[in-house]
């Protein structure tokens, strides 16, 4: 830089880079979360938006590759009780265990349901948040929001753990 120019003429040149980066980590962080909330949310609708589904309980009987099954109680009016029905096999699901569960409309699979099977329907979420906070603290440069994204990333999967 000449020592005449004002430092507003150094930083312009910059400007349009600074600009394109910005805007590039910003789209990629906006859609870091989006993804994340496209893939909670198809479990997360059954599990948290109850009213007018078939609601119960599974005992657990069997379990094989990323599947277990067994008996589904009704507790709702109107749910009929299924000989079996399936449940994706995770650390949340266990041989010999009963969990209170809602039925997928039109077939025989069903989702956790109460606090434990809503916050591990949003794990999805609690992941692209952590991400998403690297991004935004590497490529943004705003380590406050940063630092928000990742707690709530955070709390998010520590009260899972905790639930499950």
């Amino acid at each position: 830089m000449i020592p005449a120019m004002p430092a507003s003429a150094a930083t312009s040149r910059q400007s349009p880079v600074t600009a394109l980066r910005f805007a590039a980590m910003g789209a990629l962080a906006v859609l870091i979360l989006v993804a994340g909330v496209w893939g909670s949310w198809g479990t997360a609708q059954y599990a948290m938006l109850t009213k007018g589904r078939e609601s119960g309980t599974v005992k657990v009987t069997s379990c094989a590759d990323d599947t277990c099954s067994g008996p589904f109680t009704p507790d709702s009016p109107g749910a009929k009780a299924r000989r079996s029905v399936v449940i994706a096999q995770s650390v949340a699901v266990r041989k010999n265990e009963t969990y209170a569960v809602v039925v997928k409309p039109g077939t025989d699979e069903v989702v956790r349901s109460g606090p434990a099977g809503v916050l591990n329907a949003w794990v999805p979420l609690g992941g692209a948040l952590l991400l998403a906070a690297v991004v935004v603290a590497g490529g943004l440069r705003r380590a406050r929001i940063a630092w928000i994204l990742a707690g709530a990333g955070f709390v998010l999967l520590t009260s899972t753990f905790l639930a499950i």
